[in-house]
């Protein structure tokens, strides 16, 4: 006979945006279990950058998410100090050709409106910001609400402080519900956590946790793949990225799209990606790609060409046809909350993702309309 404990609300999924989902239900007074088929940071969370950025989203709902991102990360800095590695150090976007540096001041001009902070940087002071940067780039922005931290660490210690209960390894097999078809808890190959809320923040693995629900999320995995230097001292003083990353984040193509993502950390190390493409959950190493992203780093870094490059790792983004990620209570199923979908953003979303979901939890006003993330829009479309 399979145990049972009750709680207020279940999250499923212990990566970056689960825990940000556990810390804020659980200040809200909720009492709060997390469940995960694998570790703490298992899926995209342990194979991400840590990246929080403003600078790559266009003004919408997801900049919105951005922005209360931003205010909530510097809360959580102050609170568990360099334990998480939070570095506010901002982010530096270049043109690589004088056609993109329009696009570029086109880009930062919508954002700026939208309450981003965007410096436009002229061809000539870009080495005073970033002194190894190539020579001849025509221009860049420079994004100071642009940070970094440690993502598995972030997930550890949000979880951590949010009291919740933790069952890892164990894989959730079902959903229960009730006669009406609420949510009354979920089941584990060891036991059942009975709750009236269930927060789907499965990442990759959202769609099927939906399934198991009786309701559809096309989440979909993009993989991407990181080089991680030998340690060197601080030669990348801010995240650098090449103006092409933007579209390529915003690109639906299931091909290979890479472009230049350097960036430096507290350990020393230097990360290089960013890659992009839909194979499924094919996890094979890729020669083509780390060499297609080293080449386009050290294009941006002439100093990076004698570097060693000591590991590549790889990881599966979380994302869904409209580039939105889900948010909110499902309407399809009394109890059932989704927070899952944010591709390569997770990490940078999460806080927010986490304080919304625990407004609906509890009954009060979400910060703002969550009606874009709507977790029922794609049966809409069809």
């Amino acid at each position: 006979m399979l145990k049972r404990t009750s709680y207020d609300a279940v999250v499923v999924g212990a990566g970056v945006v689960g825990a940000a989902c556990a810390y804020y239900a659980a200040k809200a007074g909720l009492r709060v279990a997390v469940v995960d088929r694998g570790p703490v940071a298992g899926g995209t969370t342990g194979a991400g950058e840590g990246n929080l950025l403003v600078s790559d989203k266009e003004p919408g709902p997801e900049l919105d998410l951005a922005l209360l991102s931003t205010t909530l990360w510097r809360d959580l800095a102050a609170e568990f100090g360099d334990r998480v590695e939070y570095e506010p150090k901002g982010g530096l976007v270049v043109a690589t050709a004088p056609a993109g540096l329009d696009a570029l001041h086109g880009f930062a001009a919508g954002q700026l409106a939208a309450g981003v902070d965007a410096v436009a940087v002229a061809a000539d002071d870009l080495r005073e910001l970033e002194p190894h940067l190539a020579d001849g780039l025509p221009g860049g922005v420079l994004y100071p609400q642009d940070a970094q931290v440690q993502p598995a660490l972030a997930a550890a210690h949000l979880l951590r402080a949010s009291g919740a209960d933790r069952y890892l390894g164990e894989a959730v097999t079902a959903l229960r519900r009730g006669p009406g078809g609420a949510i009354t808890g979920v089941v584990t190959e060891r036991r059942e956590l009975a709750a009236p809320a269930v927060v789907n923040a499965a990442g990759t693995w959202g769609g099927a946790v939906a399934e198991l629900a009786g309701v559809r999320l096309p989440v979909l995995p993009r993989r991407g793949f990181v080089l991680v230097t030998e340690p060197l001292p601080r030669i990348v003083r801010r995240k650098v990225y090449a103006a092409d990353y933007v579209a390529d984040v915003a690109s639906g193509s299931a091909d290979l799209q890479s472009s230049a993502v350097v960036e430096g950390t507290p350990a020393g190390p230097v990360l290089i990606g960013a890659s992009r493409e839909r194979v499924g959950f094919d996890r094979t190493l890729s020669p083509e790609v780390l060499h297609r992203l080293a080449a386009q780093a050290a294009a941006l870094f002439p100093v990076l060409r004698t570097v060693a490059v000591q590991r590549a790792y790889r990881g599966f983004r979380p994302y869904l046809p409209d580039h939105l990620p889900a948010i909110g209570r499902d309407a399809r199923v009394p109890g059932l909350y989704q927070a899952c979908g944010h591709e390569g953003a997770g990490i940078g979303l999460a806080p927010a993702t986490g304080l919304l979901i625990a407004r609906q939890l509890v009954g009060e006003k979400p910060e703002f309309d969550l009606s874009p993330f709507r977790p029922e829009r794609f049966d809409e479309e069809e």
